[in-house]
């Protein structure tokens, strides 16, 4: 087994808690789970002190066991009826103008899940249309059906994470490396309108030639909205980080992608799909 050096200094982010425990504490009393929490994102602090948070439909249990997630894993137990008033409510209470929903995968129901995710924007846009809605989604197994209701449900952004590169994928169980750029390629063709987004998880020992190459099959499927950050273990049962990615490097890949094509880029050791996940849409650079 390879030792890996101790995390950096560009690495030892601070969670503050006092700045997160109000909106846990509304969250809670909604009865919502975000992937800020399940995942334990190391953004946690900040994205709450603004009041961001991205939202974790279908339950807190996946049917996968990717070797890289610290969500719940295991056998689901049905469905939240009133997940989508809920979603709306929490909307609501933190004052959010774009929303960012994303789900544990649900290989155990027949579309996914997919007319959930519909069900959750169609409560937000009654509630107040000019609020931009970004979706996480998982591939639904490439079901057509659902992700023809996802593709046109009314979110402005749906994201579909390719995670790392094809040599690597053993560490996402159940998943294709070529059927995630298949869901990309058909959310697309089902709504050209609509703008994708995908994700890297950059320190499993990936090399530079493989991530240029996800780059430009990403751009093939028309995505080009891109975020790349560290990967970190959450724990010592995790897959182990392989490498720890510099700065600078992370800024290097961020300036490749655009100059290959990419319409908004988010590059550096914390960036997480949905860090800062409004910027993409508002086009800020």
């Amino acid at each position: 087994m390879t030792k890996i050096q101790r995390k950096p200094e560009w690495l030892l982010k601070k969670i503050e808690f006092k700045q997160k425990k109000d909106v846990e504490q509304k969250l809670k009393n909604i009865g919502i789970h975000t992937v800020c929490q399940e995942a334990m994102c190391p953004n946690i602090s900040e994205c709450f002190s603004n009041n961001n948070a991205t939202f974790m439909i279908l339950g807190d249990t996946c049917t996968r066991k990717c070797t890289y997630c610290n969500v719940n894993k295991g056998r689901p137990t049905g469905l939240d009826e009133e997940e989508p008033k809920k979603v709306a409510d929490a909307v609501v209470a933190l004052g959010l103008r774009h929303v960012v929903i994303t789900s544990v995968t649900r290989d155990d129901l027949s579309d996914g899940g997919a007319s959930v995710f519909r069900e959750c924007v169609k409560k937000i846009k009654e509630m107040d249309k000019s609020i931009t809605v970004e979706l996480l989604i998982p591939d639904f197994k490439n079901n057509k059906e659902a992700l023809e209701i996802v593709a046109n449900c009314g979110a402005e952004i749906i994201g579909h994470n390719v995670e790392t590169v094809p040599r690597l994928y053993e560490v996402r169980v159940g998943a294709h490396y070529d059927r995630s750029l298949e869901v990309l390629k058909t959310l697309k063709e089902l709504n050209p309108k609509v703008k994708t987004k995908s994700a890297l998880m950059l320190g499993l020992g990936e090399k530079e030639d493989e991530i240029r190459e996800v780059l430009r099959d990403l751009l093939a499927v028309e995505c080009t909205l891109l975020t790349m950050g560290q990967y970190l273990a959450p724990s010592k049962a995790h897959v182990s980080v392989k490498e720890y990615i510099t700065p600078e490097k992370f800024q290097e890949y961020g300036e490749l992608a655009k100059e290959m094509g990419f319409e908004f880029v988010k590059s550096s050791p914390y960036t997480r799909s949905s860090y800062m996940a409004h910027e993409y849409f508002k086009g800020k650079k």
